[in-house]
């Protein structure tokens, strides 16, 4: 057996890829309140069984396609997709439809939702914030994926901490309390939601996959099993803790933001605000801040993980200057999508994305990547190769 599949993964090595995954999920829409909003509030208590499910599914998704991607030493998402439909490769080409869509829409919404965030808090100009956020996350990405887990680690621990402030803070101050809402809830509709909070929580989990390149180019520290295993472990109980909180905060205050004009868009901003406490709105500000620009760095970097091997590169020598160009590429296009007022449009796909991701993605990793990943490990000995 190879020396660095026998070594043993530590856990700051491991919280610092759960922490990427943290990163990436913890985006807009999170912050805002607003998927939660959608995808769980509106289903009641049964949205926070909803939730966990959702991360559960999320979490062993990525691990089988780490487990997958190291175990073989592959080097770009279509080598893993091939190998996952293969003796069907060319079924790889959905995947790529689906990231494609979701890194356009993920990245222009982060892109533009910053931008807003900076106006409302420091009175800056929008398109200046375009421009300064854009070129934050181009350098986050220009520099490969040793930056972007460090910057995801440091990003993800205060995103953690600030966000369940917010929400411990939320949850108390809250006129009705969260046991009697939910007493009512079960009085009023039993379960009726549970099929549609099982659909939600494959379609939550299928979206977020938009981040499974990006999770395999860090993750390559992973170099056996166990750690592939502990690192989704740390990120399942991040982002479980978080999501479940925001529902938690959200369904004590729904009453209110749903009253509010616009409410429902910003239900976290909303629910701040009727506080009454101003540093609670600063924290949040800081927060919706960071998790905006860590969804750019953490999804635009997995484009840029798969194109900047292309061949038409081969002439660079200089990673950095290959990251660059295709990062400055996907960045300026999501730039443009923001300023022509489609982020809004946009973000309707993430439902219709998310069903296409669980027939190709969530489903066929937990059925067909489990299979094969214990068939190989198992002639293999369980080695890891080492990536090119």
């Amino acid at each position: 057996m190879n020396q660095s599949t026998k070594a043993k993964i530590g856990f700051m090595s491991a919280f610092s890829v759960g922490s990427v995954l943290f990163s990436a999920h913890a985006g807009g829409g999170f912050a805002t309140g607003n998927q939660a909003n959608t995808y769980y509030v509106s289903l009641g208590w049964a949205g926070i069984l909803s939730a966990v499910l959702a991360m559960l599914l999320l979490t062993l998704t990525m691990r089988q396609a780490m487990v997958m991607y190291n175990s073989r030493g592959l080097n770009t998402y279509k080598e893993l997709f091939e190998t996952l439909f293969h003796p069907f490769d060319k079924l790889e080409l959905l995947f790529e439809l689906f990231f494609y869509i979701m890194v356009l829409m993920a990245v222009s919404a982060a892109i533009s939702g910053a931008a807003t965030a900076l106006s409302q808090y420091f009175g800056l100009n929008y398109y200046i914030g375009i421009v300064i956020v854009g070129c934050i996350v181009l350098v986050l990405t220009i520099f490969g994926a040793s930056v972007v887990r460090k910057a995801t680690t440091y990003m993800g621990m205060i995103i953690l901490v600030t966000a369940i402030t917010i929400y411990i803070v939320g949850i108390f101050k809250s006129q009705t309390s969260i046991s009697s809402v939910i007493s009512a809830d079960f009085a009023s509709a039993g379960f009726s939601n549970i099929p549609k909070a099982l659909l939600n929580a494959f379609t939550y989990a299928g979206f977020q996959c938009v981040t499974l390149p990006t999770m395999i180019a860090c993750g390559t520290t992973m170099t056996n099993k166990e750690g592939c295993a502990k690192s989704m472990w740390i990120s399942f109980v991040m982002n479980t803790v978080a999501l479940v909180l925001s529902i938690v905060m959200l369904l004590s205050w729904q009453g209110y933001y749903t009253a509010v004009e616009n409410g429902t868009s910003i239900p976290t901003l909303t629910s701040c605000n009727a506080m009454g406490m101003s540093w609670l709105t600063a924290i949040y500000g800081l927060c919706l801040l960071l998790c905006l620009i860590s969804t750019g760095v953490t999804t635009s970097f997995g484009f840029v993980a798969r194109f900047s091997k292309l061949s038409i590169f081969d002439g660079m020598k200089s990673e950095a200057s290959k990251n660059a160009l295709v990062s400055a590429f996907v960045i300026i296009l999501s730039m443009f999508v923001s300023l022509v007022g489609l982020t809004n449009i946009i973000k309707y796909g993430y439902g219709y994305c998310g069903y296409l991701a669980i027939v190709i993605i969530v489903v066929p990793f937990l059925t067909v990547g489990v299979v094969k990943n214990r068939k190989y490990l198992a002639e293999n000995n369980g080695e890891f190769k080492n990536h090119e």
